[in-house]
């Protein structure tokens, strides 16, 4: 199926399915990946530096988009959810996990690692707020009480990555 024809299809797909079977997932994806890969990131750039840092991000990101991606196929098959094919929500979710995590990983190209932190930390702000647009688009939440949720969860990991690496 090309991209052009998986577009066609979704405006076919109701509301609901359209949640259920794609933002629901591809938001896990993101959220997880965004998040979870933050205290490996910053803490292998506080100790080691930047291309370590790079290195860390991209394992953490794909090691963490293969875990979701199996983690979603396995957990329901969705026969009794209705939540869509498992193998179509796994690799939404791993590929959204991937994206999360490794965008905030390419900052350290960068060679100067302060000069790579300050634009990984902008780069995870922008993620942030995508997350909590997302957030507000499809689940209702408004923009404010997603933008706290979000910041602050994807603050505490990022504080364990920086005092684990400044140790």
């Amino acid at each position: 199926m090309t991209p052009t024809e998986a577009i066609v299809r979704l405006r076919g797909v109701d509301d609901r399915k359209l949640l259920l079977q794609v933002v629901q997932p591809g938001l896990i994806g993101l959220i997880d990946g965004t998040v979870s890969t933050l205290a490996p990131i910053f803490a292998a750039a506080y100790l080691a530096g930047s291309r370590e840092a790079l290195l860390v991000g991209l394992a953490a990101a794909l090691g963490a988009a293969i875990s979701m991606g199996m983690s979603e196929a396995l957990s329901d098959d969705g026969a009794l959810t209705g939540r869509g094919s498992s193998l179509a929500r796994g690799l939404i979710t791993g590929f959204a996990t991937f994206a999360g995590g490794s965008m905030h990983a390419l900052p350290f190209l960068i060679g100067d690692v302060d000069r790579a932190l300050a634009v990984a930390y902008a780069v995870v702000a922008a993620e942030l707020l995508a997350i909590a647009w997302i957030r507000r688009r499809f689940l209702r939440v408004s923009l404010a009480r997603s933008l706290v949720q979000v910041t602050l969860g994807g603050a505490i990991v990022a504080a364990v990555g920086v005092v684990i690496g400044s140790s």
